[in-house]
């Protein structure tokens, strides 16, 4: 709504892409995007226009949106999910987000999947198997020695702990956080 309105107040006209995401249909001058720039970091937003950034924030949030928010069973390959989404060769957008974030795409969406697991596990609406299933692991057996090796916790070990931390979805698979092992001390 903020985006919108301050858009509307420069007189510049937008279709909404995706979330977090406008196409303005006029040329912008240096002065209205310096407005615009203003006005969105006084709301708490960020413009972005370097398409690099932009794409990473679309790779995370396709990652997100795939992991997090689909009911879903995931049954396709993450690479030709990502390339198909977003419209660049896997090996491009891999190779950007290396380059940019320090890190893999796979070791992201790995991040993500054990934030998952976790969250499912403390939900206990489904067991393992049904979890390892729902999140496309080729095996029961794959998706705890992942899980064993991100956390030092098999999964059934973390469900029996009675304080079961989880880390914000924001701050998962990013460098600069590292990686948020829980401990049962």
């Amino acid at each position: 709504m903020a985006v919108k309105e301050e858009l509307k107040k420069l007189g510049l006209h937008f279709i909404i892409v995706d979330l977090g995401e406008v196409e303005i249909m006029e040329n912008i001058s240096a002065g209205q995007r310096e407005s615009l720039s203003v006005a969105l970091h006084s709301s708490g937003l960020e413009l972005m226009d370097d398409k690099r950034a932009i794409l990473i924030e679309r790779i995370k949030n396709a990652v997100i949106e795939m992991v997090h928010h689909t009911d879903d069973l995931i049954k396709v390959n993450f690479s030709d999910f990502l390339s198909e989404k977003l419209k660049y060769d896997y090996t491009y957008l891999a190779n950007l987000f290396s380059e940019v974030q320090g890190t893999t795409i796979e070791h992201f969406i790995i991040s993500h999947k054990i934030e998952r697991i976790k969250e499912l596990i403390i939900y206990d609406e489904l067991n393992i198997t049904e979890i390892a299933w729902k999140l496309n692991y080729s095996s029961v057996a794959h998706l705890s020695n992942q899980f064993k090796k991100v956390t030092g916790l098999s999964p059934s070990h973390f469900k029996q702990l009675k304080n079961k931390r989880r880390s914000p979805i924001e701050e998962v698979g990013n460098s600069d956080h590292g990686d948020h092992a829980i401990s049962s001390n």
